[in-house]
């Protein structure tokens, strides 16, 4: 049975929020709020959880899967940031961005693009989430919960529940979230590619 984790949005409890973790650590996948949408996670080396949050939205070997970081501290140990990449997404983070660059040796080799051995990062602009990753001292490997047929993410809690049930293990309830995902931003070049114009700005990138 699916497990609803009922979080105060701005001041994260410090006990459900290890709650939370515990699941995560266990082999869980979990959905959870984020400053854009909803998104499924799991831990980094959970290859089973990798493997269902697939099978909910239908992707293929192809799709980028983002590692969710709590500061780029946590961030630099999976990708390979130039300067001039650093200091774009410094002026970009915390917020609704994903960046592409090239994963270091520590992303397991499903996590990245087949041919380009590239990876997703992002670092949060949200309470819940930057608790959450803090607590589990590593990224959340994750993705938008976009369900197939759908044109929106989810954006509610009890909406999670209510479309996948026991699909994942638990729920972060922290309130409403938007419904628009995040900007993608491909930084493994030698130029800012735009992927998906989402919820950040584009401006600094065009």
């Amino acid at each position: 049975m699916v497990r609803d984790f009922d979080i105060h949005p701005d001041n994260p409890q410090a006990r459900t929020i290890q709650q939370v973790v515990n699941l995560v650590r266990d082999g869980g996948l979990i959905a959870y709020p984020t400053d854009s949408s909803y998104a499924l996670g799991c831990q980094l080396g959970n290859a089973e959880g990798l493997a269902r949050m697939k099978g909910i939205r239908h992707l293929d070997d192809k799709h980028h899967f983002t590692l969710v970081c709590h500061d780029f501290a946590q961030l630099s140990q999976f990708v390979q940031v130039s300067n001039a990449a650093f200091r774009l997404m410094k002026a970009s983070t915390p917020g609704a961005y994903t960046f592409i660059l090239p994963a270091t040796k520590d992303v397991p080799r499903r996590l990245m693009h087949p041919k380009k051995k590239t990876v997703g990062v992002r670092i949060p602009d949200n309470e819940v989430v930057q608790a959450l990753v803090g607590e589990l001292g590593e990224p959340l490997i994750s993705t938008t919960l976009l369900l197939p047929g759908d044109e929106q993410p989810l954006s509610s809690g009890w909406e999670v529940i209510e479309r996948l049930g026991d699909q994942v293990d638990g729920v972060v309830d922290a309130g409403d979230c938007g419904t628009e995902p995040t900007t993608v931003i491909d930084l493994s070049g030698s130029s800012p590619v735009i992927l998906r114009r989402g919820s950040g700005e584009t401006d600094r990138f065009e």
